[in-house]
């Protein structure tokens, strides 16, 4: 009778083992799943996010081309009327000088 109960805890210990076994195994098999599908959920968003920021980044490429190019414009326009400003006002400077000395 107390072989049969030796026999029983033994038995009982040795499921509780295995069972355990189990579990940890089923655990480690989650994990590593789990850890699988949120790393390509990841390189996935990272994916995404990388498409969307070159696009964002051509956008913005093509506004800054226009916007130098709108200022080159300008800078060569206002050059423009310095220069014929400058030249009206040698003009003036050198016939000014030719009245006074001649």
């Amino acid at each position: 009778m107390a072989s049969e109960a030796v026999n029983r805890i033994l038995f009982a210990e040795a499921e509780m083992n295995r069972k355990n076994t189990e579990a940890r195994q089923r655990r480690d098999e989650l994990i590593n799943d789990a850890m699988g599908r949120s790393s390509r959920t990841i390189q996935k968003k990272l994916g995404e996010a990388n498409a969307e920021s070159g696009k964002l980044r051509a956008e913005y490429d093509k506004k800054l081309e226009k916007y130098r190019a709108e200022a080159k414009a300008d800078c060569l326009k206002q050059l423009e009327s310095i220069r014929a400003a400058s030249e009206k006002n040698m003009d003036r400077a050198v016939d000014r000088i030719i009245e006074e000395f001649f």
